[in-house]
């Protein structure tokens, strides 16, 4: 059987992943509420496998190493997340990393997740690591694309538009709920679109 991957995503309304220069929004754009928390403990009640690209790896792992506790950036989802086998797809990355069980793959992330998804018996999940899911949407590795998009505009600092590197994709909506009243989680199957 083959394990399924899910690509999650945190967005804002217009589609960017992160804030940057004088942006003052703090983490989840400030928008997070208790049922956005608890909800994302519970998606990582069951096993999963993580599977990163170097560059979010090194992200989390910074921003776990600066962060004390009481920090957003601990939240216990994150804690959870971070107790989960993971897989790290680098050609420059070595370790030992602070995180409990994280293992390099060497080679192309297609063939490297391609494998996964036949051997792995937990399903595969992603966060963030947006060109790396850019490749594997497009070969069709990626089950369930989760977008979780918060109540903000993010013009004049928005930085990381979530799919500007991506082909383009049809979307068959398989879940939505909201939380805390404002945020909203769509759960969608992306297939590549087809031309002509």
């Amino acid at each position: 059987m083959t394990a399924t991957y899910t690509f999650d995503v945190f967005s804002s309304l217009d589609g960017y992943g992160s804030y940057g220069g004088d942006g003052d929004w703090g983490g989840y754009w400030g928008k997070q509420g208790p049922e956005l928390l608890e909800h994302r403990l519970r998606s990582f009640d069951a096993e999963h496998r993580m599977v990163f690209g170097s560059t979010t790896f090194r992200g989390f792992v910074d921003m776990l190493a600066a962060s004390s506790e009481g920090d957003d950036v601990r939240d216990p989802w994150v804690s959870r997340m971070r107790g989960m086998p993971t897989t790290v797809v680098s050609s420059t990355l070595d370790g030992p990393f602070d995180w409990p069980d994280a293992t390099v793959a060497r080679g192309d992330a297609v063939d490297v997740v391609r494998r996964l998804k036949a051997e792995s018996d937990v399903p595969l999940r992603s966060h963030g690591s947006l060109s790396l899911n850019w490749a594997l949407m497009a070969a069709g590795l990626v089950d369930r694309l989760q977008v979780t998009v918060f109540p903000v505009v993010t013009g004049r600092t928005g930085e990381d538009p979530i799919f500007g590197g991506a082909d383009d994709f049809d979307l068959e909506l398989l879940e939505q709920r909201t939380l805390d009243g404002n945020t909203q989680e769509l759960v969608y199957r992306p297939t590549l679109h087809a031309v002509g």
